[in-house]
């Protein structure tokens, strides 16, 4: 496994993606292709009925001797032959001589590794509706948490939580239609024999291809060329742009649970421990592993790229590279989305220490609002002028806002002391903060509710 893993991955549930990575769930996508193939042959006339039905009887992993098959793999050194020989001499009667009728061994590989990636594809779409349902639960939650916004990591005007939260939630909305966009793309079948010209069976494969990508829920690769390999880059580059959201909350909740922050908190179960030498310590177990598992997935994009200029109709270097990338991101994205979930899940902002945080710069965070108010009467220049020296003397001096402010001639003419304590205080000035949270929070539970429908086949 290549995903980076700590003590945490073992609390977790991984909706049953982890043995998808196996050896067996390889074999079995393996036998899947070949039976799909065998009908669809049987359907064309490629090869009897009866030799498909019984091929399809036989191709069970429980059927196929993985011993005898490891032998023959020592003795001739292919990764694919030796489970066609043990597949052949478990179909009865003469039905095993019509397995893999036509085909090269990337034709089986390529396309049953893509059926894998497409039902662990299924599981990480239903975690990410999750993952929106958590965020919509929590935008909406903190719609009114008031909090200092941060830009080039410092104060800048106050938002909400929620305001926070839904900007997590568009990234995800933007993942999600980007993978949903590209499905007919990447979950391809590829029939075309040795350099995918059909020469074998000319335009019964062709039509064959596409019976059994129908069969397989999938789709026919336009030209099932084995040196195309765009559509494995593009979802490992969607995966990095999942990642990078999840990336972002980890960021964000990792440097926000500093107790010098202590905006949130993650979930901590009690008798954990954060350390073997300091006993107070409790770490950020779920941040850190989404930072560190999502930096190693963006390094597989560039990889996939230069291998995918490879040349020629075929080469196995490109083959040997695009099976190991395409299990190392799904591997990767596992470990992101899972604790990601349990992440938003388990989240919990403290909406007191918000607020005081918010208050740290007693209303200089609010001199945006008092200089557009000014600029009614003053205009922009003059306004902006005005309050900015008074912000910065204010920051520089160690001095109180209010006091400058009311004791500014100019200001003070212009405001009344109850408008300027209702100008500084951050709870006035969140702009639309709360309505664009209400909205994401129920864009996200409708796309949640949306990826559920689909995946269940309503």
């Amino acid at each position: 496994m290549r995903a980076l893993y700590d003590s945490k991955t073992l609390t977790m549930n991984d909706r049953g993606i982890r043995k998808l990575f196996t050896k067996e769930a390889k074999y079995e996508s393996w036998l899947k292709l070949e039976t799909a193939l065998a009908k669809a042959q049987a359907e064309f006339g490629i090869i009897p009925k009866e030799a498909a039905d019984e091929i399809e009887k036989a191709a069970k992993l429980e059927n196929i001797d993985l011993v005898e098959m490891e032998k023959i793999y020592q003795e001739i050194g292919h990764g694919f032959v030796p489970f066609l020989k043990v597949l052949v001499k478990a179909c009865p009667g003469d039905s095993g001589k019509y397995i893999h009728y036509g085909l090269t061994t990337q034709n089986i590989q390529q396309s049953a590794q893509l059926l894998v990636t497409k039902q662990i594809h299924d599981k990480f779409m239903e975690i990410t509706a999750e993952i929106l349902n958590n965020l919509s639960n929590l935008a909406y939650e903190h719609r009114n948490s008031v909090m200092p916004g941060r830009t080039h990591g410092r104060h800048a005007t106050p938002i909400t939580y929620g305001y926070k939260i839904s900007v997590w939630i568009s990234d995800f909305l933007n993942c999600v239609e980007r993978m949903k966009e590209s499905e007919k793309r990447v979950f391809t079948i590829m029939m075309g024999g040795a350099v995918g010209t059909f020469s074998t069976m000319g335009e019964t494969g062709l039509k064959i291809q596409n019976r059994v990508a129908e069969i397989l829920n999938m789709e026919p690769m336009l030209v099932p060329s084995r040196n195309i390999t765009a559509h494995k880059t593009e979802y490992i580059m969607n995966l990095a742009l999942l990642a990078n959201a999840c990336h972002k909350i980890g960021e964000e909740v990792y440097s926000t649970t500093l107790e010098e922050i202590g905006e949130v908190s993650e979930s901590f179960k009690s008798g954990t421990v954060g350390s073997s030498t300091m006993p107070h310590k409790i770490n950020p177990k779920l941040a850190k592993g989404i930072i560190a598992n999502s930096q190693k997935l963006y390094s597989l994009v560039p990889v996939g790229m230069y291998s995918g200029a490879r040349p020629y109709e075929g080469d196995s270097s490109s083959y040997m590279l695009f099976d190991g990338l395409l299990e190392e991101a799904l591997e990767l994205m596992t470990e992101i989305l899972l604790r990601c979930e349990e992440l938003t899940g388990t989240l919990t902002p403290h909406k007191e220490k918000l607020l005081a945080n918010a208050n740290l710069n007693k209303g200089l965070d609010n001199s945006e609002f008092i200089m557009m108010k000014l600029s009614e009467t003053l205009g922009k220049d003059k306004a902006h002028e005005l309050v900015y020296e008074i912000a910065i003397k204010t920051a520089k001096d160690g001095e109180d806002f209010y006091k400058n402010l009311i004791g500014n001639p100019l200001i003070s003419e212009h405001f009344s002391e109850e408008e300027i304590k209702f100008m500084i205080n951050p709870e006035n000035y969140t702009g639309l903060s709360e309505q664009i949270a209400v909205d994401l929070s129920q864009k996200a539970k409708k796309a949640a509710d949306q990826i559920k429908k689909q995946n269940s086949g309503q």
